[in-house]
C-alpha cells in the first residue's frame, strides 16, 4: 500500500477508535490517532496478535492490517503488548492533555501512545516517558527520537513524576495509586490509572497480568481530588506494585460487587469516611 492509501486508512482508523468509545468533538485526539504511524513502534513483520488462546501471526505484512482494535505483541513471553487503541482513545480523551502542558507516560512500552501525548501537548509542552524494562526503554528511545518534546527514562514508574505534572497516564495495573502520582499532580492536573489486583493462580502465585479492574480518572482541584470510574481494563501487572493477598482479595471483592460507577472522590492521607466504595488506611474511593 502506498503512503496516500495508508494515510486514508489511518484517518478511518482514528474515526473508528473514537466512535467505538462514544467520543465526539475531540478533533485533536482524532488527529493524533490519524497521524502517528503504529508500525513505527512495533517489531518488523510478521506481527504477532493476541488472541483468546495466546498469540498468532497476523495474516499480512501490509501495515494497513495494524489499523484495527487489536493487541500486538511487544514482548510476547511477558504478555506485554501495544495495547487496545480504543481503550487508549478513551484514556487519552479523559486525560485531555492540552498544548503547553507537562505529561508523564508511566509504562510507556515502545512509545506509541507516548507519541500521541507528544502531539497533544505540542511543541510548547513536554512528555516524560517512563519504562521499567531496559529493552523496551531502549526501543522507545529509538522510536521517539523524532519527537523533540519527549524525554525517555528507564526507571521505576512508581517513582515518577518527580515534579508537578499536568497529565499523568499510567499503563500498568496497580492496587493503589503511587504517592508520587498523587503528590506531584498539579492543581488542575489529571491522572489516569488502571486499578486492579494482580491475577493469581490457585496457589496465589502472581501472574503477569492483572485481574479485572478499571480505569479511574483522578482530578486535582484546589479543594480535593475528584475521581471517576471510566471503564473495565486488564493490564500487565506493575513491577514493584506489591501488596498483601488480603488487600488484593478485598479490592477484587469491591469490583465484583460493583458500584464503582458511583465513585466521585479520592480520599488521600485523610481519615476514613463512611460509605467508601474501597477503603485503606491512608486512601480510599468514595
Amino acid at each position: 500500500m502506498d503512503e496516500t492509501e495508508l494515510t486514508i486508512c489511518r484517518q478511518a482508523y482514528a474515526t473508528q477508535m473514537l466512535a467505538k468509545m462514544g467520543i465526539v468533538d475531540d478533533e485533536r485526539l482524532r488527529q493524533a490517532f490519524a497521524t502517528v504511524p503504529r508500525e513505527d513502534f512495533l517489531d518488523p513483520p510478521p506481527w504477532r496478535m493476541a488472541s483468546g488462546t495466546g498469540y498468532q501471526d497476523m495474516p499480512s505484512t501490509d501495515p494497513v492490517i495494524l489499523y484495527q482494535d487489536v493487541l500486538i505483541a511487544l514482548q510476547e513471553g511477558k504478555q506485554v503488548n501495544n495495547g487496545s487503541p480504543s481503550l487508549h482513545a478513551l484514556g487519552l480523551h479523559w486525560l485531555a492533555p492540552q498544548p503547553g502542558e507537562t505529561a508523564c507516560h508511566i509504562g510507556a512500552g515502545g512509545g506509541y501512545y507516548t507519541a500521541m501525548l507528544s502531539h497533544l501537548v505540542g511543541s510548547g509542552g513536554h512528555v516524560a516517558a517512563i519504562e521499567y524494562d531496559r529493552d523496551l526503554a531502549a526501543r522507545a528511545v529509538a522510536n521517539l527520537a523524532p519527537y523533540g518534546n519527549v524525554e525517555v527514562v528507564c526507571g521505576n514508574g512508581l517513582e515518577w513524576p518527580q515534579s508537578p505534572t499536568d497529565a499523568i497516564y499510567v499503563n500498568f495495573a496497580v492496587h493503589k495509586p503511587a504517592e508520587t502520582w498523587i503528590d506531584n499532580l498539579a492543581i488542575g492536573g489529571r491522572l489516569i490509572l488502571p486499578l486492579s489486583a494482580p491475577s493469581r493462580d490457585g496457589n496465589d502465585n502472581l501472574r503477569p497480568r492483572s485481574a479485572r479492574g478499571g480505569f479511574f480518572l483522578i482530578q486535582h482541584t484546589p479543594e480535593h481530588y475528584r475521581a471517576r470510574y471510566l471503564s473495565p481494563t486488564v493490564f500487565v501487572w506493575g513491577h514493584g506494585a506489591s501488596g498483601t493477598i488480603e488487600t488484593y482479595r478485598v479490592l477484587e471483592s469491591a469490583f465484583r460487587q460493583g458500584g464503582m460507577g458511583k465513585v466521585t472522590r479520592l480520599r488521600w492521607k485523610e481519615p476514613k469516611q463512611e460509605d467508601e466504595w474501597y477503603s485503606e488506611e491512608d486512601w480510599g474511593l468514595l
